[in-house]
């Protein structure tokens, strides 16, 4: 048996979360980088004997398109899974449903589920700081239940979690990043960027078609070049700020 820790995590919350579980689950893991483009996904394939966590962000309560499509392509055979979705103090809406839908087309075996808050990636003043040490330890006794029902052949037959089919439509968000007059044409940006939205020839661009607003490139820009419109980011800010209001609460689903 082999546990695999599958990971779309652009500005590292989610894998924050995800390598929480993870630790907590098992003493060694394979670690697979859902924000790799380069990566030729078709060449990943389980066993029933595997088991997966596989952990992405809710982006508007959907799933990321991009860790869909990446996920298609690889071959679950029955492996176990477990579902982890991290949302930044809002709502995960109908991010479980379309996650697992993905997963049992590519023959995934959805076993149990986690719901994490984790510090919003565009405004962190919402559940900023989390997942904090409270959390951790929560995330960790998810794990270990998790763990101790497999162990003990108690998990359900059938996984149902939170959500609605169809799901809800998601386009997207306004607030793209741009490069400042600090950046020095390093690249690190457009190498790293999951979509290629910005062009390595001319990193100092972006494709604002294919930006799908994760802020991968705001956060690992050495020159602190890239941001995003203040004018946008307060006018999203007051849009957000009561869903985001509170504390949310992390769930187990099994």
């Amino acid at each position: 048996m082999s546990v695999y820790e599958i990971v779309f995590s652009p500005v590292g919350g989610t894998k924050k979360v995800s390598d929480i579980f993870t630790k907590s689950f098992c003493t060694d893991s394979n670690y697979i980088d859902l924000t790799e483009r380069k990566t030729d996904f078709r060449e990943f394939e389980f066993s029933e004997d595997d088991i997966c966590i596989v952990s992405v962000p809710s982006y508007g309560g959907r799933v990321p398109g991009v860790a869909v499509s990446r996920l298609e392509q690889i071959k679950g055979n029955k492996a176990r899974t477990v579902l982890i979705v991290v949302y930044g103090n809002r709502a995960y809406e109908d991010t479980f449903t379309e996650l697992q839908d993905v997963l049992e087309r590519s023959g995934f075996s959805c076993i149990a589920a986690v719901a994490a808050v984790a510090e919003h990636s565009i405004m962190h003043q919402f559940a900023t700081g989390r997942p904090d040490s409270q959390d951790e330890a929560e995330i960790a006794s998810f794990a270990k239940k998790i763990l101790s029902k497999m162990e003990q052949g108690t998990l359900p037959v059938s996984l149902k979690l939170p959500g609605n089919r169809p799901y809800r439509e998601y386009g997207g968000i306004p607030i793209k990043p741009k490069s400042g007059k600090l950046c020095n044409q390093c690249g690190i940006c457009a190498d790293k960027c999951p979509v290629g939205a910005i062009p390595v020839n001319l990193p100092s661009e972006t494709d604002y078609g294919k930006c799908i607003s994760c802020m991968r490139c705001t956060a690992i820009c050495p020159q602190n070049a890239r941001n995003i419109s203040k004018t946008l980011l307060t006018a999203g800010s007051m849009k957000m700020k009561k869903a985001c209001s509170g504390h949310k609460i992390n769930e187990l689903f099994i």
